[in-house]
């Protein structure tokens, strides 16, 4: 249900619309804090499926919002509806510093970086009185051609912007906000002067995955338990013995012995957080789209000393672990449908939905 506040006689509910919604995972906590979702867009279809099963009541425009007819079906259900937030997450594939490192130029080329200038076209035409644009922390850092100059995209908000709203960007982490997880993102807040709308105050404790996780029982990969989404995934035999042999907070390539090596076993290359445990005393480090590999960064439990000195949790974290780190309920409302890896794609490109409602509750 959704909550609704009472401003003296008025009984309120702040109607929001998403741009690039993904499957919704950052939207979790808006509904019981008074926000409600009444248009949402996302280019792919089991993304905006997601989101469907999540927030039935929205209406869910599928496909590419480049698309005009796409893009005008979005501005006309918000008007309509009279949407007071909009919501912005562009794609952050374009500027994350996951896979190989981008220069600026690289940058500039990806049209996904652009798609900033599709929220600019949506609140000329909505106007709303509140607009949050978050994304990674390289998003500010973009130079962007207007109007003849070049302009970062606070300062191009700023230009465009300045008379009518006020701009106000931060760059926060997550674990600073209650989540066991650290995760920095950039968070633009616009809003139409005359409002107020402050930033949350960070908590005084960080959550780390001891606290977090600690009470989980053990699992090895491809082991089940009763929790349908706390199993341990299945990864070869290597992969299972290098990290049995590695410490808690350690990486293989530490291993005297038990290191990644090729076929020929011969010590493989790679980074020095690859093929890595994680700390219990610390909140995660930031969960992405590839949860699923004990090759990517520091992708595996922290696992536990055993009585003949190898490590438990040989496996990368289970679902129920991720939702824990992410903040979401752990009984989360996925669909029968949805798969394993679209699970942890989902988590790992989102921002963690208690952030998100702590910054949005501040309205």
């Amino acid at each position: 249900m959704t909550k609704i506040i009472e401003t003296g006689n008025e009984r309120k509910v702040v109607k929001y619309a998403i741009m690039f919604s993904s499957a919704g995972v950052g939207e979790t906590y808006l509904e019981q804090n008074r926000f409600e979702c009444v248009v949402a867009n996302e280019l792919e279809l089991n993304r905006a499926n997601f989101h469907k099963h999540l927030y039935p009541k929205s209406h869910m425009i599928q496909g590419d919002i480049c698309d005009q007819v796409n893009f005008n079906e979005f501005v006309e259900e918000s008007i309509k509806n009279n949407v007071e937030l909009l919501l912005a997450t562009p794609p952050c594939q374009g500027f994350s510093l996951s896979g190989k490192n981008k220069s600026h130029q690289q940058m500039i080329d990806d049209d996904r970086n652009f798609l900033i200038f599709k929220v600019i076209e949506a609140i000329d035409k909505i106007k709303p009185k509140y607009i949050l644009i978050e994304n990674v922390t390289r998003f500010l850092k973009l130079i962007y051609p207007f109007e003849g100059g070049l302009y970062s995209v606070v300062d191009l908000l700023e230009k465009k912007y300045g008379d009518e709203y006020i701009i106000d960007h931060n760059i926060l982490n997550s674990m600073n906000y209650g989540v066991p997880q650290s995760r920095k993102r950039a968070f633009i807040k616009i809003y139409k002067k005359g409002l107020s709308w402050d930033w949350p105050i960070e908590s005084e404790q960080i959550i780390t995955l001891r606290d977090a996780i600690g009470h989980l029982p053990s699992i090895e990969s491809g082991q089940k338990t009763k929790n349908r989404w706390h199993f341990g995934r299945k990864h070869t035999a290597q992969h299972i013995l290098w990290m049995k042999h590695t410490p808690t907070g350690q990486s293989a390539f530490n291993n005297k012995k038990f290191f990644p090596k090729d076929k020929e076993g011969k010590k493989i290359s790679g980074y020095h957080d690859a093929y890595a445990r994680m700390d219990w005393d610390k909140p995660a480090p930031t969960i992405t789209i590839r949860s699923d590999a004990i090759s990517s960064n520091k992708k595996v439990h922290p696992g536990r000393l055993k009585k003949d000195n190898t490590y438990s949790d040989a496996r990368v974290l289970s679902i129920q672990e991720l939702l824990i780190l992410s903040s979401l309920p752990e009984d989360w409302n996925i669909p029968d449908w949805a798969s394993e890896i679209l699970v942890r794609q989902i988590i790992g490109e989102s921002v963690p939905p208690l952030i998100m409602s702590k910054i949005l509750e501040k309205i």
